[in-house]
């Protein structure tokens, strides 16, 4: 497992993580076990709380929008790669779909 030395310093608490009531709601019932930040929000290892449901970050990796799978997208909590994506220029007025963007990976598991 990587330490903190490995990273970067974080650019939000790991608290903001997972935040939508509905991605929470995915995240507890083990269908979301990722979450995709521009900034770095928790280092392997660390652990943060969902209604009292202890997760773990296991792996927080570098990677652009294009690497973005279906697989993927359905461990984000979206049924695929479209819906994800629809959602996200939803989300984030006036944003270009560009593939190049690297984004953090953050994998997560429960832990109790």
């Amino acid at each position: 497992m990587l330490s903190e030395m490995n990273y970067p310093e974080k650019s939000c608490e790991i608290d903001r993580l997972v935040t939508h009531p509905k991605l929470v709601e995915s995240a507890l019932s083990g269908t979301k076990t990722q979450q995709r930040r521009d900034g770095l929000y928790a280092y392997p290892g660390e652990s943060f709380t969902l209604k009292n449901v202890l997760f773990t970050v296991t792996a927080v990796d570098r990677k652009t929008l294009g690497d973005m799978t279906d697989d993927d997208a359905k461990a984000e909590g979206y049924p695929n790669m479209a819906a994800y994506k629809d959602l996200i220029l939803q989300m984030h007025d006036g944003m270009q779909w560009n593939t190049s963007h690297q984004v953090w990976v953050h994998q997560f598991e429960k832990t109790t």
